[in-house]
């Protein structure tokens, strides 16, 4: 099994380098960031278990990145412990009310850190699905990184691999290519925008036995959408 990845947000690296020693030292993978936009693009690349948020931070404040990811789908279930040297009342709920699912006042003891961490990833549950993504006759399996349409084995690049998994984990809902690049690519990617057609044609192509191309969609003044109640409409 691998170890959960946790995603330490402080812009002291004094502080980092403690948390990350506390966590290693209970198996956790640990990754940092010191401010908000390098925090925002480890999660979009690495995917991480759980942040670890200071409530101080220079520019985007803790809190403000915390609002920002729980207002999008996509991060929304990402678990967050808010760390913060101020104790107070209203520190504590503005913190709670942003979405983050804990709260721990500092000074705290390694000890009480892990604790705290164990019990927020417990709630969580699993943050990758490993059973096999559906729609029609199309399966997706991510732990072999096979596709088949109706038991037929179907053939595709490691990008059209990610970009179905993707929509065959998000589907009904359209999205803009600067989603799908963020999402897809990664944040620290330098992709051109029309790139996504590119791939989204192959795509296409890939899926078009008996037809399933028709699951991926164009939403004109958007972008595209993954679905099989309207494509069955049709």
């Amino acid at each position: 099994m691998h170890s959960k990845t946790i995603l330490i947000v402080d812009d002291e690296a004094p502080v980092r380098d403690m948390l990350r020693v506390a966590l290693e030292m209970a198996d956790y993978r640990c990754i940092e960031a010191e401010n908000a936009q390098e925090a925002h693009a480890l999660v979009i690349d690495e995917k991480p278990d759980l942040i670890l948020l200071d409530w101080m931070l220079p520019d985007v404040s803790g809190v403000e990145l915390a609002r920002r990811l729980k207002r999008d789908e996509l991060t929304a279930s990402l678990p967050i412990i808010m760390l913060t040297a101020k104790g107070e009342e209203d520190h504590k709920i503005k913190g709670l009310e942003t979405g983050a699912d804990d709260y721990i006042t500092k000074p705290f003891s390694p000890r009480e850190l892990v604790a705290r961490l164990k019990a927020v990833l417990r709630r969580a549950g699993p943050s990758t699905p490993e059973e096999p993504l559906t729609a029609g006759g199309l399966v997706l399996d991510p732990l072999s990184h096979r596709v088949t349409i109706n038991g037929q084995p179907v053939e595709m690049g490691p990008t059209e691999f990610r970009l179905l998994t993707f929509f065959l984990s998000h589907q009904e809902r359209a999205y803009t290519r600067t989603q799908l690049l963020d999402h897809v690519w990664g944040g620290n990617v330098y992709v051109e925008e029309r790139t996504v057609d590119v791939h989204i044609r192959r795509l296409r192509k890939a899926l078009a036995v008996d037809g399933h191309d028709r699951y991926i969609q164009t939403v004109r003044g958007t972008g595209y959408r993954f679905s099989v109640q309207t494509a069955e409409k049709v």
